[in-house]
């Protein structure tokens, strides 16, 4: 997805430097897998999400994000936490470089899920141990350790 008007008319004085934005990434899950996205600019897995547009709810683009990136309803659960810092700052391509704050919601899938291969080329279903071997965004290891336990997570 092209950059947002609010994001071209920022971009338009500050050109490629440092750039905070608020961000949103949904945290979706079928008992002990993760859904994770491949990005097209990077190659690398992460969790789905994105930048909230002035005016919009956190809630509210968490859900638009998914619904832009995969095609998928999704249902809010809950908050799992705000993360930020230097794990969270991206150099994009064109040399534009962002530091995102962003809201990690629990969400629930409502739909099928398909990837828009314009942002992400790929989905897939990952347990906790097995993304620990992929190329990803690290930080997606604090939101996913962050995560609610369900009692299939819970040792007996």
């Amino acid at each position: 997805m092209p950059r947002s008007a609010y994001v071209e008319s920022i971009r338009a004085r500050i050109g490629h430097d440092l750039l905070l934005l608020p961000g949103v990434t949904a945290v979706i899950r079928d008992g002990e897998s993760f859904l994770l996205g491949r990005h097209a600019h990077s190659g690398l897995w992460s969790l789905i999400g994105g930048a909230v547009e002035p005016g919009e709810e956190p809630a509210e683009a968490v859900v638009r994000e998914v619904l832009e990136e995969t095609g998928a309803r999704i249902g809010l659960t809950g908050i799992v936490g705000v993360y930020g810092g230097a794990s969270m700052m991206v150099e994009y391509p064109n040399g534009d470089r962002v530091g995102y704050v962003s809201t990690a919601y629990e969400c629930e899938l409502l739909s099928p899920a398909t990837p828009d291969l314009d942002e992400l080329t790929e989905l897939g279903w990952f347990r906790r141990a097995a993304i620990a071997s992929l190329p990803r965004r690290e930080w997606i290891d604090r939101v996913i350790g962050d995560a609610r336990r369900t009692s299939s997570d819970t040792p007996r």
